[in-house]
């Protein structure tokens, strides 16, 4: 390896580097603008100049190769009038002021101007004209701020084998441009956000701010990972998926869940709501995927070759073997603690069994999934209701409550108590348990949520003739799912949005619901509803049974000493997750209400992460089980992308599904499924990308040099 001088440092440069890459990797800062290491040289900018003794002409550092016992200065008089000479070049076409600019403290134009003193202004200001570009996805192009320093063109047809930018030139202007001037979309862009992120001013960046929110840089530009509750490795596991890899696309699943399978099948997949894919057409079908690699999945990777440490010798209790209670006894028993679940049900799995109905979720699968936890040496003993927490901590190092919220709300309105008016937790679990609810032949159901709807579509399947779903929110508020309300459509459940529930008719017997239109609905700050209701509208629905399905709140006693919120719940500190009881802790909708599954399991992440560290352990729940491999940058150029579709998911026929409590959903077909993953931008890959090495960055004295 060559031995080099710069600046009296002596330094090692490897000989197929460049002086520029070997100053900077050394800490020698060397000014360059056009120079990025991921790619090829351009030496455009002419700033990275430096005087090698023994040659006349100074050169571009980013060209010259090094040779042993070269000696190179990087700044003398000559150097910094050429690079003041440079700069002026540069800056002559760009906007003067740089205020208005949205990367304005975070350029690196703007950091060269101050590293090198300013611009002396001695070449004349042009303005270029150029018309700001708004109309692609996720990216902005303004021209007039381009410096020419082709980052931009050499990362597109370079390192993403992609190739739609050139530089052009418009009324004796050069800028850069598509390959026929028109939009990324139609000239097939991968949007891969390469440009944006090696673009060395505000040239083409991220419509999305990189720093938007309480996210970081990282987190915005992988939405799908960040918004994930669990932060599953989404890119990843898409990409194996894409190459066919589906025994460690559901390794890379069960890093963070061990819940692939059910997930696959009821995730409310808040991924796809921030997926960047959707702002080019069509959001990647993330769940979908998921399932696909779960049901292909034999556990080569993952089945007894995970974290296992030796046993600690301490003992933990988990009240409730739902989604969070079962999360949490997996890791802490992989962490080495002795772990015992006590359910109240004759069943381990929570409202994954209880609450959500058959043709959503097969109790197979809930069976499936909760054999590999039993199989880990977690202990379940069912039938076991946990009335006095404390008691508990006698016997056990720990205890994790993870109760869920098993007991519906019933509304104090007029009629609440006659016979065949019913709650959503009791009328799901009896239709699982297949007991008689009580259920009659006309139904309201009221409430606007995922589980308003359960039970809508539960009782059309038990053979209601004919069923309503009311609820105060207005169509485009419903909290639930857009794809449970299409399909209860589909199936011939009657919705009514925005109404209030006056009154139950009947006089021992429910008959019927008094409703009034709603004009404005909201909540005043401590979470009371203010309700505006339209004069002369109200209105009667038929009915023999009335479902309320309004919310759930965990079955608590005051007296057990925890301390609870006002809502019931029990209040623990967000960090640790820990009661105000010393040793028990509380995660899952016992504390924040009811929620998702994959919160529930991130939930239960954090709780085993935290009881660990209680019990002496470093809390680090983290493992790897598929192989970690190095993904291709040149990602090539695909005819068409941007206009790639969503797959169709299987879906049986509103008739058919109605008929029984059979899985309506078979995902999306193995035709179909690399096509789908190939529609992925591969977001995380830009992480990949070597950031700018600003010269504020580097050592003091360095810097004087």
């Amino acid at each position: 390896m060559p031995v080099i001088t710069i600046d009296g440092i002596k330094i090692q440069v490897p000989k197929d580097s460049c002086v520029l890459e070997g100053a900077l990797k050394a800490g020698v800062y060397i000014p360059h603008l056009c120079h990025h290491p991921d790619l090829p040289e351009h030496s455009s900018c002419r700033l990275c100049i430096v005087e090698v003794e023994g040659e006349d002409q100074v050169v571009t550092s980013c060209t010259l190769k090094p040779r042993d016992g070269m000696v190179i200065q990087t700044k003398s008089e000559r150097i910094n009038r050429l690079r003041s000479l440079a700069l002026d070049l540069l800056l002559a076409g760009h906007p003067e002021d740089c205020s208005t600019c949205p990367k304005y403290g975070n350029c690196e134009l703007q950091t060269l101007i101050q590293y090198l003193g300013g611009a002396s202004s001695r070449m004349k200001h042009r303005v270029k004209g150029f018309r700001s570009i708004e109309d692609n996805p996720l990216l902005a192009h303004d021209m007039n701020r381009c410096v020419l320093c082709g980052r931009c063109v050499r990362a597109c047809k370079d390192l993403r084998g992609v190739g739609i930018l050139k530089y052009s030139t418009e009324n004796m202007e050069t800028y850069i441009g598509t390959l026929h001037d028109k939009l990324l979309k139609d000239e097939d862009c991968r949007f891969c956000q390469a440009c944006a992120e090696v673009c060395p001013t505000g040239t083409i960046r991220d419509k999305r701010s990189p720093m938007e929110g309480d996210k970081t840089r990282e987190e915005m530009i992988v939405p799908c990972r960040a918004f994930c509750p669990a932060h599953t490795d989404v890119p990843r596991y898409i990409y194996l998926v894409k190459e066919g890899r589906y025994e460690e696309a559901a390794a890379v699943i069960r890093e963070k869940v061990p819940f692939p399978k059910v997930l696959g099948y009821i995730c409310n997949h808040v991924c796809e709501m921030q997926c960047k894919r959707s702002e080019v057409n069509e959001a990647m079908s993330i769940r979908e995927i998921k399932r696909y690699a779960a049901e292909a999945d034999t556990g080569t990777f993952w089945r007894g070759k995970g974290k296992q440490l030796p046993l600690t010798g301490k003992k933990v209790c988990i009240a409730g073997a739902g989604p969070a209670g079962m999360t949490a006894a997996y890791y802490l028993r992989k962490q080495g603690h002795e772990v015992t679940v006590l359910e109240a049900n004759s069943q381990a799995g929570g409202m994954l069994r209880y609450g959500i109905p058959e043709y959503r979720l097969p109790g197979n699968i809930i069976e499936e999934e909760l054999q590999v936890m039993m199989d880990a040496g977690v202990k379940m003993e069912c039938n076991k209701r946990v009335e006095d927490p404390i008691v508990l901590k006698e016997e056990y190092d720990a205890v994790l409550l993870a109760m869920g919220t098993h007991k519906g709300v019933r509304l104090p309105i007029e009629g609440s108590e006659l016979k065949g008016v019913l709650v959503n937790t009791e009328f799901l679990k009896a239709a699982t348990e297949k007991r008689e609810s009580g259920m009659g032949k006309r139904v309201v159901v009221l409430g606007g949520g995922n589980v308003a709807f359960d039970c809508a579509r539960t009782a059309k399947r038990l053979g209601a003739i004919e069923v309503h779903l009311a609820c105060l929110e207005s169509r485009e508020n419903m909290p639930a799912d857009e794809e449970e309300i299409t399909q209860a459509m589909e199936e011939g459940i009657l919705i009514h949005p925005g109404r209030t529930f006056e009154r139950i008719t009947g006089e021992s017997q429910a008959d019927g619901v008094e409703f009034m239109e709603v004009l404005t609905f909201a909540f005043d700050k401590n979470r009371r509803p203010v309700i505006t209701k339209k004069e002369n509208s109200k209105s009667c629905i038929q009915a023999d049974t009335v479902i309320f399905a309004v919310g759930q709140r965990p079955e608590l006693r005051k007296e057990n000493g925890l301390p609870l919120t006002p809502g019931g719940y029990i209040e623990v500190d967000e960090k640790t997750l820990r009661t105000g009881i010393d040793g028990i802790f509380a995660a899952g909708d016992v504390i924040y209400g009811t929620r998702s599954v994959i919160e529930a399991i991130a939930s239960g992440r954090k709780a085993a992460a935290s009881i660990d560290r209680y019990l002496g352990g470093d809390g680090d729940i983290s493992e790897i089980l598929a192989p970690v491999t190095e993904r291709e940058d040149f990602i090539g150029k695909i005819e068409g992308f941007g206009d790639k579709t969503r797959a169709k998911e299987q879906i049986v026929s509103a008739d058919e599904r109605v008929s029984s409590f059979q899985p309506y959903h078979g995902g999306i077909c193995g035709e179909d499924i690399c096509k789908e993953a190939n529609r992925c931008l591969q977001c995380d890959l830009r992480l990949k990308i070597t950031p700018p090495r600003l010269w504020g960055s580097f050592d003091r004295e360095e810097e004087v040099r």
